[in-house]
């Protein structure tokens, strides 16, 4: 019989992040106060993070990052998540190559997000802290965020996208059975949201109004703190757990990959398939290329520019610089609401320019397709922000069809679909829709960022 599933013993939890900032050629460029144009020092953050969490974010030197013992006990609960080999797929799509995924999806909320939240929640609670905030897309960092904060006593407020509030109320189920606070986005509950609200009174919102929304409620709010799910660099380095405990399950298998492929939302599933991977091309040379795999309707890397720019919409972050479409984007109503953001984290896009990784983008309907195709081959059903994984890895394997070559793809299945299925039924149903944004609108968001670097 094949081995097909690749498993690793609890003991082989890493007990390190690895970060990667430690060993990029080029240091990610500063992060910077938005009044002075001064570099930010870990002080500077800690009335919005929790201090552990800000020093993490301007780490440049430490490679490795030490996992205290009770995230690790917390990660134990679904680490370390399977490794598998795709062979139906590939036997679907007839094509030679090798076809490996990481199953994220087992955690108990569903995706690799409490890879962070634990860590996150665990940080707040040893400050003293008693309550978080965050922002969410989809769902599934606030589902995360929440059991999160309640394993370790914490109230959380979650702020979420407007639109996928109304699209998906099973997230919202689960983020309130785990005893959060839920909030659409933009709310009359803020200064940022009414002020949104007051401009566009139908406005669906985007991940940068609920980040403002967050962030607002975090500093004006006695002993609490925001929590964030992607983008940052604190938030990349806790998600290395994935690409850590799959380099060893890959020796298991006997093969390394060629290629390795994400989704591609602010970066957190993707910096924690690739980083591990990516620090061989860095100090041995290795070849292995990296897909960011982004939506066709939110192109951040594939059309973006790279620049300083607020990293929510009001404006209350620090300058990052990153491949942006502009703080004022206001993405389409796709169902992978995890990937409706208009930047891409600091380290992420430094690497990009780099040229260490490179993006494609996929459209709704094909993502949707590809998801299916591996729903009744593998037997998971994927979330949307996935399906795009899938996509990109279906392009590749057929790639090596057209040309023999026998590669090996190693992709991260970040979470499943199991509470999505309204999308899947637009999807059979022939109204789900691809969103086309035309070079002059997409020209019109990015003058925010670009009025900003003047």
């Amino acid at each position: 019989m094949k081995q097909k599933k690749f498993l690793l013993p609890e003991s082989e939890i890493p007990q390190a992040w690895f970060n990667i900032q430690a060993v990029m050629p080029n240091k990610p460029m500063p992060i910077l106060n938005p009044a002075t144009r001064e570099a930010l020092k870990p002080e500077d953050l800690y009335p919005i993070f929790c201090e552990e969490c800000s020093r993490q974010e301007l780490n440049v030197t430490d490679e490795w990052i030490p996992i205290p013992e009770p995230v690790r006990e917390a990660y134990a609960s679904y680490r370390c998540t399977p490794l598998v080999r795709a062979y139906d797929l590939e036997k679907a799509l007839g094509t030679p190559a090798h076809i490996y995924f990481k199953n994220e999806s087992v955690s108990p909320a569903g995706s690799h997000k409490l890879n962070s939240a634990l860590a996150q929640a665990y940080y707040a609670k040893q400050e003293g802290i008693t309550n978080i905030t965050t922002e969410t897309g989809a769902g599934q960092w606030g589902g995360a965020l929440s059991y999160a904060a309640k394993k370790f006593g914490l109230e959380c407020a979650v702020y979420m996208v407007k639109i996928s509030y109304n699209q998906k109320p099973y997230r919202r189920s689960i983020m309130n059975t785990f005893g959060a606070t839920i909030t659409p986005s933009p709310s009359m509950s803020t200064r940022a949201g009414k002020d949104i609200i007051t401009a566009n009174p139908n406005d669906n919102g985007s991940l940068g109004c609920a980040i403002s929304e967050a962030i607002e409620l975090a500093v004006t709010t006695s002993n609490c703190k925001y929590t964030l799910g992607s983008v940052l660099n604190h938030v990349c380095l806790h998600q290395t757990v994935i690409g850590l405990e799959a380099e060893k399950q890959m020796e298991l298998a006997g093969e390394y990959p060629d290629t390795v492929i994400a989704c591609f939302g602010g970066g957190s599933n993707f910096s924690g398939i690739a980083f591990p991977f990516m620090r061989h091309n860095i100090k041995d040379g290795k070849k292995t290329r990296f897909i960011a795999a982004e939506p066709a309707s939110c192109p951040k890397l594939t059309r973006g520019k790279f620049e300083y720019d607020f990293g929510d919409e009001a404006g209350m972050t620090p300058l990052l610089p990153m491949y942006t479409l502009g703080h004022t984007f206001k993405p389409a109503s796709i169902h992978a609401g995890g990937l409706r953001y208009h930047g891409a984290g600091v380290i992420l896009s430094q690497l990009m320019k780099d040229g260490f990784m490179e993006a494609v983008d996929i459209e709704q309907t094909e993502s949707f397709k590809a998801g299916v195709l591996f729903a009744q081959t593998e037997g998971i059903i994927p979330a949307p922000e996935s399906c795009h994984a899938i996509a990109a890895t279906v392009r590749e394997a057929l790639k090596c069809k057209e040309t023999g070559q026998k590669k090996v793809i190693l992709f991260n299945l970040s979470g499943h679909g199991f509470v999505d299925m309204g999308a899947y039924d637009q999807y059979f149903g022939g109204s789900l829709q691809d969103f086309h944004i035309s070079d002059e609108e997409l020209a019109k968001f990015i003058k925010s960022a670009d009025d900003l670097n003047k």
